[in-house]
């Protein structure tokens, strides 16, 4: 694994920790002889590795990503109403919206 501190494209976060956890942390990065990010870092790297396989967040996924494919054919569908397949060609008045007239009734007038 690259040190995502050299690579520009490294997130920073903020955490907190309770002080007895916090020291626990610093002497275990001493022991290490690492610092308390990278030992973190490591932390984080086993977590994801451990439920990258566990199959409950992988069904979990699977629900995620069929309401996003849900919402992106509702979605595509309200586009295609309101413009269809091909752009209109009627050409757009001075208000800038399809089908306004110079005529337009306004708030003020009603």
């Amino acid at each position: 694994m690259s040190n995502p501190d050299t690579t520009g494209k490294a997130k920073t976060l903020a955490i907190r920790l309770d002080p007895e956890l916090h020291a626990q942390l610093q002497v275990i990065a001493q022991l290490q002889g690492s610092t308390i990010t990278d030992e973190i870092r490591q932390a984080i790297v086993a977590h994801v590795a451990t439920l990258r396989s566990a199959p409950e967040l992988a069904a979990q996924a699977s629900a995620v990503l069929e309401d996003i494919e849900r919402e992106a054919d509702t979605r595509r569908g309200a586009i295609a109403a309101l413009f269809g397949d091909q752009p209109d060609p009627a050409p757009r008045t001075r208000g800038g919206r399809k089908g306004s007239t110079a005529t337009e009734t306004t708030a003020s007038d009603s």
